[in-house]
């Protein structure tokens, strides 16, 4: 008596991921080519422009660090009296 060993269903068929990527990854792609071109474009020493290729990467960052320096220094509206 031989026991044959049924295949494994699913075994040779082949998975297909999709990823959809959002418009955030775009914007953000964008914003770093910008950014890159902004601060490299600018430099005169290789040290300026070795920064600026790191800035690049950092951009969203630092525009919220100066949005908040920018609200936190507004004076409160005085209230109605």
């Amino acid at each position: 008596m031989t026991t044959e060993l049924a295949p494994a269903e699913g075994k040779d068929k082949k998975i297909k991921e999709n990823y959809h990527g959002s418009s955030s990854d775009t914007v953000y792609a964008v914003g770093l080519i910008g950014a890159w071109i902004y601060y490299i474009g600018r430099a005169t020493t290789t040290e300026e422009k070795i920064k600026g290729f790191f800035k690049g990467f950092a951009w969203p960052a630092i525009l919220v660090y100066r949005l908040l320096e920018f609200f936190e220094k507004e004076e409160p509206a005085s209230p109605i009296e």
